[in-house]
């Protein structure tokens, strides 16, 4: 299988790589990537390894090897040892505090006239109703009563 992307360190390179491997404090990922960054050098005469034995070595899959030497080749040293920020951020938070409060109180009430308790799907009704949130199922519903052990019996 043909190259893709050649690794070639500078002696500065090196020697960072080198330190990261040998010294100081750093996650476990971080070193294994300087590590496989160190295998895969191609300057100097050094011995030439293939992906597989790299991967092998270093203990990751060979799709990372690739990965790696791909953004160490187009993006530079940093961008290869360090993970990229996450570039969609978190969810919003749906059903808040006060909401939950709103719905266990809802829960603690006497059930509706013609029924003998709640059901999930009229709590989530209900909470639709009285304009708590614009819609919920009642799985939700389910779910924030159960992670506040509330029973319904």
């Amino acid at each position: 299988m043909a190259v893709r992307y050649r690794v070639t360190l500078t002696q500065e390179e090196r020697k960072q790589l080198e330190d990261i491997t040998k010294r100081g404090k750093h996650s476990a990922q971080k070193i294994s990537h300087a590590r496989a960054l160190l295998l895969c050098d191609t300057s100097d005469n050094i011995i030439t390894r293939t992906v597989e034995s790299v991967a092998d070595a270093v203990g990751v899959s060979n799709r990372t090897i690739e990965h790696l030497k791909h953004r160490f080749v187009e993006e530079g040293i940093e961008s290869a040892l360090t993970r990229k920020p996450a570039s969609n951020p978190p969810r919003e938070i749906r059903f808040d505090g006060a909401f939950e409060a709103k719905l266990i109180t809802l829960a603690c009430s006497h059930a509706p006239e013609g029924y003998c308790r709640w059901t999930m799907q009229l709590h989530a009704d209900k909470a639709v109703e009285l304009q708590f949130t614009e819609s919920i199922s009642k799985s939700s519903v389910c779910n924030i009563l159960k992670k506040t052990k509330l029973s319904l019996t």
